[in-house]
Parts: C-alpha cells; structure tokens; sequence
C-alpha cells in the first residue's frame, strides 16, 4: 500500500468519525488543529535556525587553536 493511499484511508477515517459532530465542534476542532499546524511550522522555522549561528565559548580564540592544535595525532608514514 503506498503512503499516500494509506494517508487517504486514514483520514477518511476521520472524516467518518466526525460526521456526527455538531457543527460547533467541527470548528473548534478546525481551530485547534490550525493552531497545532502554526505550532508545527514555528517549531521547525526554529530549530532550523537553531542549526546555524556562533559558536558559544568562554575560552578565548587562542586557547581554542591551542587546544585544536594539540588534540590533533599523526602517524608515522612507514615506507
């Protein structure tokens, strides 16, 4: 079964369920699950962003190369 058919039986499930809701709660739901898409799509704007941006540090830029410079090992080239 693909993903989109399967999302369609899904949500013609739903649509079944609420069938029977007074129009009332048909629109508290709509809003309520607008309000759940806006949610979504702040969280994602966010930690998108989240993902870029300085790096945080209390040392300073020279103790970060130093500490770069002495964490780095080299092997021996044997012939």
């Amino acid at each position: 079964m693909k993903t989109t058919t399967a999302n369609t039986t899904i949500i013609d499930g739903y649509v079944q369920l609420l069938e029977n809701l007074s129009p009332s709660n048909k629109l508290d739901l709509i809003a309520k699950l607008t309000a759940s898409i806006k949610i979504d799509l702040t969280n994602r704007k966010t930690s998108f962003k989240k993902a870029f941006g300085a790096f945080e540090s209390t040392k300073s830029a020279e103790e970060i190369i130093d500490e770069i410079r002495n964490s780095r090992h080299t092997k021996p080239i044997i012939c």
